[in-house]
């Protein structure tokens, strides 16, 4: 039995944080809007697209577009820290997700030139930039996912993991779900 809540714990952390991650990049380039004097148009965080923030107005796009990475990074890191500073049962699932958006915004940004980082490099920023992000945030997500294997029930933990853990985080995923096909904004 086990395993079933392995596989849970498992599938739900790594599909919530994928979710996760949308919705912190997207809230990077919307208070990066707002905070610029930007005005949204649309939010697609819909559960089965690739995130988009779409601004009606953009008077400092090289911030907005920086915004999504960056509260995308710390946010989630902020985060965890907070969680393991009041000892939170379960923190090690923040800590991958914590992880999981340092690797997915850096590898975004720093190895690709699609989406943000086209337009990055479009108004203005430079190449190498881009790559420095990611040359610190893909190793420090890595960094984080160390050592996290038995708590997953990798390893000398032999499936073993919180059956309580498990099925908070499965529960957070179906929110992030099923908030998404609510209020997600697809095309």
């Amino acid at each position: 039995m086990n395993r079933v809540h392995q596989v849970v714990l498992v599938f739900s952390t790594i599909y919530g944080s994928w979710l996760g991650m949308q919705d912190v990049h997207e809230l990077g380039h919307v208070a990066a809007a707002w905070l610029t004097g930007g005005r949204v148009s649309k939010v697609v965080l819909y559960p089965l697209t690739i995130s988009r923030t779409g601004l009606a107005e953009d008077p400092r796009p090289l911030v907005v577009v920086w915004g999504g990475p960056i509260v995308g990074s710390a946010l989630p890191l902020a985060v965890w820290l907070a969680a393991r500073a009041i000892r939170l049962r379960g923190d090690f699932v923040l800590r991958f997700f914590a992880g999981f958006c340092l690797i997915a915004n850096g590898a975004y940004i720093g190895f690709t030139h699609v989406g943000d980082a086209q337009v990055m490099l479009t108004h203005g920023a430079e190449h190498w930039h881009l790559w420095l992000f990611g040359a610190i945030t893909v190793p420090a997500g890595l960094w984080l996912w160390n050592g996290l294997g038995p708590h997953f029930g990798f390893g000398k933990a032999d499936g073993a993991v919180s059956r309580d853990v498990a099925y908070v985080t499965f529960a957070c995923c179906v929110a992030l779900f099923a908030m998404g096909f609510a209020f997600g904004g697809r095309d």
